[in-house]
């Protein structure tokens, strides 16, 4: 499993980031996790808000910093 954080480096989307590290951390999750800050990179996702979260390249959450527990239940999904 990839994850991916997209954002463009705003105190959210390293929220985010961190949030989702964490979560993987505490599943003892294999999955990889990388941040997308490249806004070249970003609109390839056809998304308008961020901070955002795709999985395996399929955005699952966009617009709001999410809880653990929410980033936690998409990881185990």
């Amino acid at each position: 499993m990839e994850i991916v954080v997209l954002g463009t480096g705003c105190a959210k989307c390293k929220t985010v980031y961190e949030r989702v590290k964490k979560a993987v951390e505490s599943n003892n999750s294999t999955a990889s996790v990388r941040k997308e800050e490249d806004i070249l990179e970003i609109v390839k996702y056809n998304i308008m808000a961020l901070p955002a979260i795709a999985i395996d390249g399929v955005v699952k959450l966009k617009g709001y910093v999410p809880s653990e527990k929410e980033i936690q239940k998409l990881i185990t999904e």
